[in-house]
């Protein structure tokens, strides 16, 4: 694996800087069909707290904005993302509606209980602990709702040249079984991309 692509490989997991713009503005392109598939699966009103983890240049809460108008709550690693998430989503944040922070979804801030639901796109990859990341998702979640955790296949990362470090890839059954370690007794997997993407979703009993 050369420098570059391990380079490249970093920056999906951290983006920052421009190569961490560029790469973001690329996932915005190549992800468009997970993004539509968790827009249209949410069902939350304008009362309703949505968080979503790793939320990049914020294009995924633009568009759950438009379509929800509710309270949006995100997470990222990335104080670079912070800035540029915070105006691409501007109107949500005019209306009060943005609550946007740097973190670690292994460790969130967040009451039990707090949220309507809960969204990642290809994060899932870069949690130092997948069932700690998991348990505190589920610890956040409201009974009755649901995580959408979006992820490509194995497969698909595996003919790409910089997931080769970096980056743990999952079957779909690996995170059904992970989600139930954390305490998650109904998880169902929806094809996006059939042999490409999937989405697990997650609900907590009431």
């Amino acid at each position: 694996m050369s420098k570059f692509s391990e380079y490249i490989g970093s920056q999906f997991g951290n983006p920052h800087g421009l190569v961490g713009s560029i790469c973001c503005l690329i996932m915005n392109i190549i992800n468009k069909a997970m993004y539509k598939r968790t827009v249209a699966l949410i069902e939350s009103g304008a009362d309703d707290r949505v968080l979503d983890i790793g939320y990049g240049n914020g294009y995924l809460l633009k568009y759950l904005y438009r379509k929800t108008k509710s309270q949006l709550y995100g997470i990222d690693i990335s104080e670079d993302m912070l800035k540029k998430a915070s105006r691409k989503n501007r109107e949500a944040a005019r209306q009060g509606k943005l609550h946007l922070q740097t973190g670690d979804c292994c460790a969130l801030s967040y009451e039990d209980n707090f949220f309507t639901a809960v969204t990642s796109i290809n994060t899932v990859y870069f949690w130092q602990d997948t069932v700690k990341g998991l348990s505190e998702i589920k610890r956040v979640l409201k009974p009755g709702c649901s995580f959408y955790n979006v992820v490509y296949t194995k497969e698909f990362l595996d003919a790409l040249s910089y997931t080769n470090k970096g980056f743990k890839k999952f079957e779909s059954a690996q995170l059904v079984s992970l989600g139930k370690e954390a305490g998650f007794e109904n998880a169902e997997v929806k094809d996006i991309v059939k042999g490409k993407s999937f989405v697990v979703i997650y609900t907590k009993n009431l």
